[in-house]
């Protein structure tokens, strides 16, 4: 034993050494020693990490970035063969969840290691308790956030006929705030429509501790964000990862999902579809005393076993399942982006109308107050505040202007597209958002939009005169400065009554088209659109906007707060 321990630890040594000058070896060395040895680590290509027992062996894998960031990432374990089907499975989790080991559990039933070889691959890094891990450990977690793509191939000897692709989401709604959390379901967008990314999703696992008996805010908040991405059909696929179990039934895990109210695949008792997991895998005996130890081998044979049984019903459920397209999750996000931007233009409208009806108050009162004068055709001056658009600097990312219409079409922008035809406002080479329709050569991306502002100006007689009395060919009359004013102030207001029903449309095909008909992210627009819903006296409106608002406070309570607590900070 000790001569094995010296040599394993020189081995360590050198891959150590070798790997610091040349990086992973060759992926072609998967299978190279299959002829010739017994032992599954070196049938593996693979880099021994920690001596155990259980010897652990980190995975050689292809990495490649899939974005300019590196927030959407794909590591790749073996050569694809295209003769084999591919099975996908979203993971969702909150850190501290389980969610790495989970992963390592999976890949290590496809490779198809046996308790009894006493070793344990990694494709990622294990999670390591909080007060367990370095500052910079701490650090370095915090600072990345990303969607990694694990694709995992068939080879002969692996247990699985078919592919894996297992798609990890940070555990975020931490610390790294509400503009990162929603960057994340952006990211998942671009994966879905993307030529080389994901296009049906085969599960969607929430994974949960078993020892939870209800959900924190902010796993509510993370499960909302993904689930509120899908349509009503990808419900049949979501299912409950239970970590840290001993076996049992999750009782009180299933019972938080169901006070949650998180959609889920229901079994014949219409109970959750759950699977068991346990996190002991890279544990060993620990006691020298031989009754204890055979003790503590029995416990994790049995929570072994736990796992693999749950692989084996989890990888049958996988077979029998119909994958789900994502396509229908491209039409939500859009139609999530639509009623953002539609909100924003109506607070944008509402600014228009006040400044208007103050610049008429002001007009009237300067025009009462020098009636006389006026009558007199004398020159005179007032100061008023007057609108106008201008360009400003912005810092949530670059934004998609119309140079004619002077309008912000996509903001922020597509910014991962170079050719403006491509970004998502575009359709047939024209801007669905301007006023003009203008074609896309027409606009520009930059970190700029366009923004209203105001000034103090001032006016005298014949300014305003020149500027506002225009003839009317149809009368043969000359407009008034008041009532051209008033029919500026009537275009304002008849804009924000369309864009206030174009906003409520959004809501409702939300509803009738998206997993979760109350998510968050519709949720926080409701109070606003309640009160300008109201001011158009359609009573039947207000009634449905009000009960989507009860039940979506009902339903995530605290994890509402937490969202608008960080729209507001954003």
């Amino acid at each position: 034993m000790k001569d094995w321990r010296t040599n394993a630890q020189r081995e360590l040594n050198h891959r150590s050494t070798v790997s610091s000058l040349s990086g992973s070896h060759n992926q072609e060395t998967i299978m190279a020693s299959k002829d010739t040895s017994t032992n599954i680590q070196d049938t593996i290509a693979s880099n021994l990490i920690d001596l155990g027992p259980p010897a652990r062996y980190q995975l050689e894998t292809k990495k490649q970035k899939l974005d300019e960031e590196g927030m959407l990432r794909r590591w790749t374990f073996g050569e694809r063969d295209s003769t084999k089907v591919n099975r996908t499975v979203l993971i969702v989790g909150e850190t501290g969840t389980g969610k790495s080991s989970l992963i390592n559990t999976m890949v290590n039933y496809f490779l198809g290691v046996k308790q009894e070889d006493k070793v344990w691959f990694e494709i990622v890094e294990e999670e390591i308790e909080d007060d367990k891990k370095s500052e910079s450990k701490k650090k370095t977690e915090s600072e990345t956030t990303g969607i990694t793509v694990y694709e995992v191939f068939w080879f002969e000897g692996s247990k699985l006929p078919y592919s894996l692709t297992i798609i990890d989401t940070p555990g975020y709604g931490d610390t790294r705030g509400i503009q990162e959390d929603q960057l994340i379901a952006k990211k998942l967008f671009e994966l879905f429509r993307s030529e080389y990314g994901v296009h049906q999703i085969d599960a969607v696992g929430l994974v949960v501790k078993s020892s939870a008996n209800r959900l924190t805010v902010e796993q509510k908040y993370i499960f909302d964000a993904i689930l509120s991405l899908f349509g009503k059909d990808m419900e049949k696929n979501i299912v409950a990862l239970i970590t840290h179990s001993d076996g049992f039934e999750p009782t009180d895990a299933l019972q938080a999902l169901e006070d949650a109210q998180v959609p889920c695949a229901k079994d014949d008792s219409n109970q959750s579809i759950y699977f068991l997991f346990n996190n002991s895998q890279r544990k060993s005996v620990t006691s020298a005393k031989a009754t204890q130890a055979k003790k503590e081998e029995r416990i994790l044979k049995n929570l072994w076993d736990v796992s693999e049984e749950s692989m084996n019903e989890f990888t049958e459920f996988l077979g029998r399942i119909t994958p789900q397209n994502v396509k229908m999750s491209e039409g939500i996000l859009r139609e999530q982006k639509h009623l953002e931007e539609c909100v924003s233009n109506i607070r944008k409208q509402v600014y228009l109308v006040d400044l208007k009806t103050n610049e008429i108050k002001q007009t009237q009162e300067a025009l009462d107050k020098d009636k006389k004068v006026m009558e007199e055709n004398k020159d005179f001056s007032y100061t008023v505040e007057e609108k106008y658009k201008g360009k400003a600097d912005t810092t949530e990312g670059e934004a998609t202007t119309c140079t004619v219409c002077e309008e912000n079409c996509h903001h922020p922008g597509c910014w991962w597209v170079k050719d403006l035809s491509w970004c998502t406002v575009m359709k047939n080479y024209h801007c669905t958002r301007c006023t003009g329709k203008c074609h896309y050569t027409d606009h520009i991306k930059e970190n700029k939009k366009y923004v209203f502002m105001t000034r103090q100006v001032t006016r005298t007689n014949e300014k305003l005169k020149k500027k506002y009395e225009i003839i009317e060919k149809a009368a043969g009359e000359k407009e008034t400065l008041i009532s051209r004013l008033q029919s500026e102030l009537k275009q304002f207001t008849s804009e924000k009554a369309r864009l206030v029903e174009e906003s409520y449309q959004c809501v409702i095909n939300l509803e009738e088209k998206a997993l979760k008909t109350s998510s968050l992210s519709t949720a926080q627009h409701l109070d606003f659109l309640i009160e300008k819903v109201k001011e158009t006296g359609i009573t039947e409106k207000v009634h449905k906007l009000e009960k989507m608002k009860k039940r979506a406070e009902e339903e995530y309570k605290g994890a509402l707060d937490y969202f608008k607590a960080g729209m507001k900070k954003q």
